[in-house]
């Protein structure tokens, strides 16, 4: 008896229409020519297209202080399995190779 009811709901679960949990890729870039620096030193963030209230809202690039032993990795969208998503810009860590030894 359990084997039926299963069969239907797997029947159904397959029938059900798939709602992307994320949003789709942003619309292309907006080509965008950074200003001068304000001060040294300066990393440029570019501008990018973030979901916000169901919708691509673009948000400008700009500039943020540099530092010291990091890079900036800029934020992008990323295909997963549920849909897409964006990943924020960051700061990682430079590694850095030991000093020869003397």
């Amino acid at each position: 008896m359990l084997a039926p009811a299963l069969a239907l709901v797997m029947l159904l679960a397959g029938c059900a229409k798939q709602v992307p949990v994320e949003p789709p890729a942003g619309p292309p870039v907006v080509a965008e020519a950074p200003p001068p620096v304000p001060g040294p030193p300066g990393v440029w963030v570019p501008g990018h297209y973030e979901w916000w209230r169901g919708r691509h809202v673009w948000v400008p690039g700009h500039w943020i202080a540099a530092r010291p032993d990091r890079t900036w990795v800029p934020g992008h969208w990323e295909r997963t399995p549920r849909g897409w998503r964006w990943v924020r810009g960051h700061w990682v860590r430079v590694l850095r190779p030991p000093p020869p030894p003397p």
